[in-house]
């Protein structure tokens, strides 16, 4: 468990199991668990439990993270789980300039007249146009692709392009139904990390060009979403318009931004989402992916690669990739 990292704060929650028993809500401080089913006195059987009561949790919360009489389990040693199980996750599409002008440039037709150089300044163009307008990406994933930070990711047979998308993910705090920009951030718990993995070759429809994008296809499949390790108070989170975003691929540095090239931050996404639906307590709202992702290095993921990512605070998560099939 080498890459357990500590988050920033006192304290952050996570999903936790020792050998053969089941999971439980967890405290983490100072490399060690507090198992707050059994010391919260509404007994939460999960983290998205405590979320549900978030305002009269994080006080406790504080408190117990400075009590060393309480039965702390050392975090060596503990499986541990995607911290958070959410009913939605409203995901973000191009929403880091750079990675949509890149994006944009290695999609381009074949018989695309214009040079690189005039492409990438006309996508910038159209960048500062959506910003302008306030109009961001949305779209909605399946919790059935989360799997843990730590565990093994299938690459089905059917994803040609199996490709890496790490993101900030901000988890909802309490319903949250047409708020603004000025108070979104007041519906936000904390946030956590999200490798929202994309099949490349599915993106777009061959047979119907018209529909559009096939996010059901290129997103979903079971593990696609490796979460975690910790969800991390926002109050921990000094500025989330200044986290570095790092992923590796077999410890050489693919992803390396800071959250300061996204068009639309975490308070104007979370706003946007809830102006159409109802945000519900332990929901993700994913915040989107910088430069570097495979398609730009023209290298995608195969059996045996391993990804970390990290993100400012946030810890560190490690998965490796098994080819369908294969071991």
């Amino acid at each position: 468990m080498a890459m357990l990292a500590q988050p920033a704060g006192p304290f952050a929650l996570g999903t936790f199991s020792a050998q053969d028993e089941e999971p439980f809500p967890g405290l983490l401080a100072n490399d060690r668990v507090l198992d707050l089913s059994s010391v919260l006195a509404w007994a939460p059987s999960s983290v998205r439990a405590v979320v549900e009561r978030w305002e009269e949790a994080l006080p406790v919360l504080r408190a117990l993270a400075d009590e060393d009489a309480l039965g702390w389990l050392p975090l060596e040693g503990l499986r541990v789980h995607a911290p958070i199980e959410p009913r939605q996750i409203f995901q973000s599409g191009a929403n880091y300039r750079q990675h949509v002008i890149d994006l944009e440039v290695a999609h381009r037709s074949p018989d695309d007249p214009r040079t690189v150089e005039e492409a990438r300044a006309e996508i910038a163009a159209v960048m500062d146009r959506r910003a302008a307008e306030d109009l961001p990406y949305v779209f909605i994933g399946l919790p059935s692709a989360i799997t843990g930070p730590y565990d093994d990711v299938v690459l089905p047979a059917w994803a040609e392009k199996p490709d890496w998308e790490l993101e900030l993910a901000a988890v909802v705090a309490k319903p949250a139904y047409r708020v603004t920009v000025e108070e979104a951030l007041e519906y936000v718990a904390g946030y956590t990390i999200a490798n929202d993995l994309t099949d490349r070759a599915t993106v777009f429809r061959r047979d119907m060009k018209a529909i559009g994008t096939d996010w059901l296809r290129s997103k979903n499949a079971p593990g696609f979403t490796p979460l975690g390790p910790w969800l991390v108070p926002a109050e921990s989170i000094a500025d989330t318009g200044d986290l570095r975003v790092t992923l590796k691929l077999n410890g050489e540095t693919m992803q390396d931004e800071s959250t300061k090239d996204m068009l639309f931050g975490v308070a104007r996404l979370v706003s946007y989402a809830s102006q159409t639906a109802q945000l519900l307590p332990g929901d993700l709202v994913l915040t989107g992916s910088p430069a570097g992702n495979g398609i730009h290095w023209g290298r995608l993921l195969r059996g045996g690669d391993v990804m970390e990512g990290s993100i400012t605070g946030l810890g560190v998560q490690s998965t490796r990739c098994v080819a369908e099939g294969r071991a």
